[in-house]
């Protein structure tokens, strides 16, 4: 199993089978324009400039796991932190220890970067994400989250 952050390096093949594993996600949660609105996503986050990070999982050259998340600054935090806006595994790979690999890449790296904690949302009904979070050292944080969109 390799676990590696996209780069602006990574060629645009990297990227398309990226774009693919995540349709995997929205496809379950539905979307309008999601495979190009994912496309464009990733095409951000290559560049050098960008506060966002995907990191991919991939298992005998097939990816087959990926994370998205943003890195952003919070007064009470005291500094940077991250946020885990997704962590995807593919259907047919879940249940193999995926996703807390990933997970421990991400803590990992945020550590060796200064980062001052991470933070993610789940469903409330969510158990088995719940329980591996909790088995992480994640702890509930009682909050109502809105949104806007343009």
């Amino acid at each position: 199993m390799k676990i590696y952050a996209l780069t602006e390096q990574h060629d645009q093949q990297i990227v398309q089978k990226a774009t693919e594993l995540l349709m995997g996600q929205m496809e379950s949660i539905g979307g309008e324009h999601a495979y190009d609105n994912i496309l464009t996503t990733l095409h951000e986050v290559k560049d050098p400039g960008s506060n966002a990070e995907l990191f991919i999982a991939e298992d005998q050259g097939i990816m087959v796991g990926a994370a998205f998340l943003n890195t952003m600054y919070s007064i009470r935090k005291g500094g940077r932190y991250v946020w885990l806006n997704d962590l995807y595994v593919r259907e047919d790979q879940r249940n193999k220890g995926i996703a807390k690999k990933m997970l421990l890449a991400i803590i990992h790296w945020a550590e060796q970067h200064d980062y001052k904690g991470i933070e993610l949302e789940t469903g409330i009904n969510n158990i088995a994400t719940k329980r591996l979070y909790n088995s992480l050292g994640f702890y509930d944080v009682v909050s109502k989250r809105y949104g806007f969109q343009f």
